[in-house]
């Protein structure tokens, strides 16, 4: 995992909006949630798999909970990663085309993703977002981000 990928994340979501983390067996947590050592190697021995039940119920729960709390008119901004079906699968099936990404994170890997995301929290400067429904998810790498 990225130490700036992770730190651009939350940079960028506690700046903009309401932060959570997608766990391998919470569902959807707060950010600020303290996970000790323990959680942490719960966490690590997860099997994060849609047709696994242990991980798919409860993200399924508390997404469909974060739903109900925010109303049809709330959009979700999934920073993690857009091609895997581990996330996209479950919560485009709850949220529909009120999930969105950020349109520049297409073709970029974690650390240009995590760059991108403190230098926009940093300029105060949200990103263009669009659906990930029909969304083209995979890409060529775009330009490196100027130093």
């Amino acid at each position: 995992m990225s130490g700036l990928y992770f730190r651009g994340k939350i940079t960028y979501a506690t700046k903009f909006g309401r932060a959570f983390v997608i766990t391998p067996d919470q569902g959807l947590i707060p950010a600020d949630t303290t996970i000790t050592s323990q959680v942490l190697v719960r966490f690590a021995d997860a099997d994060i798999d849609v047709d696994n039940p242990g991980y798919r119920q409860p993200l399924e729960q508390t997404a469909r909970a974060l739903d109900d709390e925010t109303g049809p008119d709330a959009e979700f901004v999934l920073l993690g990663s857009i091609a895997s079906e581990k996330y996209v699968q479950v919560l485009s099936a709850i949220f529909g085309d009120r999930l969105l990404f950020p349109a520049t994170f297409v073709g970029r890997g974690d650390m240009s993703r995590g760059g991108l995301l403190l230098r926009a929290a940093a300029a105060s400067q949200e990103l263009q977002y669009i659906p990930v429904i029909e969304a083209v998810r995979h890409g060529v790498r775009p330009p490196r981000l100027a130093r």
